[in-house]
């Protein structure tokens, strides 16, 4: 059975979505942010030291047609990935993961359309990310009750 409330009794499934957490960032890695500005790259850290790191873009969750607020550093990595386009070929698959939930401004995604955009095993991206250890923040995606 797949859940997506957020439930520690029920096992994700290869329908459940995932997303990048940033409140767990923020919880356990101090340096969260140094990690993500150094994915930038020149021009989209010029851009970002522009708008402010303060500054907020509204983003549309595809999932539920709300209107959220993300951090100008969210709003940026999703810009750089997507312009890029880039192909994660070679590189490891948290990384892969990690850099497409990036490119589609952390829309959550289940493990079987992880596995249709990267060509990997859904069947390993989900043992990967519903595991004990949380990669990157990458944790089920529970949908904000407001």
């Amino acid at each position: 059975m797949t859940d997506n409330s957020g439930s520690s009794l029920v096992k994700p499934g290869l329908d459940t979505h995932f997303h990048i957490d940033y409140s767990w960032w923020q919880q356990n890695d101090r340096e969260w942010n140094v990690y993500l500005r150094g994915m930038l790259g020149d021009v989209f850290e010029q851009k970002l030291a522009e708008a402010g790191e303060e500054k907020e873009f509204d983003w549309v969750d595809p999932l539920t047609g709300e209107v959220l607020q993300v951090a100008a550093i969210q709003y940026f990595l999703a810009m750089k990935f997507a312009q890029e386009n880039e192909e994660f070929e070679g590189t490891s698959m948290i990384e892969a993961i990690f850099r497409e939930f990036l490119k589609n401004s952390n829309a959550p995604l289940s493990s079987n359309e992880l596995a249709d955009k990267l060509d990997r095993s859904a069947k390993t991206i989900l043992k990967t990310l519903s595991g004990i250890r949380v990669y990157r923040g990458m944790r089920p995606y529970i949908k904000s009750s407001k």
